[in-house]
């Protein structure tokens, strides 16, 4: 069960982080991996400790998404998963946001999904079969946190985008849901410092941060065969972070 073997992926934002987490465990799957992403440097060197390939990807570029599409469909001849995971959260308060940060959190994390979406339909639709995965988050749809309000709008978002699209492909053996990310150990996240992580680790029931692969475990069953049956949806991989009424329920 659960076999990926001869299918086709797709990982936007595959060099780092979550993204890398997620192509590794579609490689361990039998998956066929593009990792997609700006860092050409770092995605390449990954590609090949993975055994997956690599595609220069900037996914604010409408046509550059459906270049690298096309050219994966053409090289394979089909294209059977996308993850659409690339994503940015650098913090700004309201009181200092300006409009070039709301807007550059739009285009990496919210319109990225649309132009992704958008091309990959032609192919899967040819075929009747296909399975989007997007990488979303707690923030936003479920909690909030200071300073992070363009990143919540922006994962939110996406959340509406897929539910709407699910529906427009419901009957052409499309499915696309959402994985919803807690607190995942990143060089993102390591960037925000220890006090920083120490304080998400303390709120987090299971008493850890997860790791990349974790995530990847979730898009790789919303990316089988057997998950046909599921659509619109989201599951959301926290540890439990989001369950506790207070902090005194998890002491």
């Amino acid at each position: 069960m659960f076999s990926l073997k001869d299918q086709v992926a797709i990982v936007t934002g595959g060099a780092n982080g979550i993204g890398k987490g997620i192509a590794s465990v579609l490689v361990k799957a039998g998956a066929q991996v593009v990792i997609a992403d700006i860092d050409a440097e770092t995605g390449a060197r990954v590609a090949a400790e993975l055994g997956a390939t690599f595609a220069a990807l900037d996914v604010t570029d409408r046509a550059a998404c459906q270049r690298v599409v096309d050219e994966v469909v053409a090289r394979h001849g089909r294209l059977d998963i996308l993850c659409s995971n690339t994503g940015i959260f650098p913090q700004a308060s309201l009181d200092v946001m300006t409009t070039e940060n709301w807007e550059q959190m739009m285009d990496v994390n919210l319109r990225s999904t649309f132009f992704m979406v958008q091309a990959v339909l032609p192919s899967m639709r040819q075929r009747k079969y296909g399975r989007i995965v997007i990488t979303s988050s707690i923030t936003g749809a479920v909690t909030g946190y200071p300073g992070w309000s363009h990143y919540a709008a922006s994962k939110a978002g996406q959340l509406g985008f897929m539910r709407s699209a699910a529906l427009e492909c419901a009957r052409e053996g499309i499915t696309i849901n959402a994985v919803m990310p807690g607190n995942i150990r990143t060089a993102g996240l390591e960037a925000q410092g220890e006090a920083y992580l120490k304080e998400m680790a303390d709120s987090i029931p299971v008493k850890s941060l997860g790791e990349p692969e974790d995530i990847g475990h979730a898009a790789c069953f919303l990316a089988s065969a057997e998950a046909r049956f599921i659509t619109g949806q989201t599951i959301i991989v926290d540890g439990g972070q989001i369950l506790p009424e207070s902090f005194e329920a998890i002491l």
